[in-house]
């Protein structure tokens, strides 16, 4: 997929799920994420780190709900470089939430954290299982004893796969759809031209 397609899915999952006025989207896919069944939209406190404020770094979609630090990413190319973007992306997140909260991490009471979940939505090509879990150990050398590793979630979302968390997130399966026909027509015509024809 070109980079002009990898922009736009980004760009339109941040659009769908990482916005204030569709915090109801947000809840959505944490319900179908999480199997769990909140409804109070206003549970959701988004956070995603703005390129603006930490110059070259942003996230997809980051939010606070039930004492749970949640990252969502979209990715249409395999990477499985994810786990270490995460720690740097969770790494902001903390000091944000530290300073926010007045919390003082050189003090001598131990500080309470919500608790960190990082998921991949991956809807590129290739054949990837429904889901697997990334570790950031797999980059260390073979034998070696790492004192931190990072578990990061990747859900395949392409058409055909997860299917039960689809059917579950009305938006997450729209949004896959209309990747899926982009990218199909993409293949018979140029970019701009394979958006129109999708979305309308």
């Amino acid at each position: 997929m070109s980079n002009a397609n990898k922009e736009y899915s980004d760009r339109l999952f941040h659009f769908l799920f990482g916005r204030e006025e569709r915090k109801g989207w947000t809840l959505s896919l944490y319900n179908a994420v999480r199997g769990s069944a909140y409804t109070d939209k206003d549970d959701i406190q988004i956070n995603t780190i703005d390129e603006i404020l930490y110059l070259g770094m942003h996230n997809d979609i980051s939010f606070l709900i039930a004492g749970e630090m949640n990252l969502f990413e979209q990715q249409s190319s395999f990477n499985p470089n994810m786990p270490l973007r995460m720690l740097q992306y969770i790494a902001k997140l903390y000091a944000g939430y530290n300073k926010k909260n007045h919390q003082n991490v050189y003090g001598s009471r131990l500080l309470e954290l919500p608790v960190p979940k990082l998921v991949v939505f991956y809807n590129g090509k290739g054949g990837k299982p429904d889901e697997m879990i990334l570790h950031l150990r797999d980059s260390f050398p073979a034998g070696a004893d790492p004192d931190i590793d990072v578990r990061v979630r990747m859900i395949n979302i392409n058409r055909g796969h997860s299917e039960s968390l689809l059917e579950s997130c009305q938006p997450l399966r729209e949004y896959s759809w209309l990747i899926d026909r982009i990218r199909a027509n993409n293949e018979e015509m140029p970019l701009v031209e394979a958006i129109d024809k999708a979305t309308h």
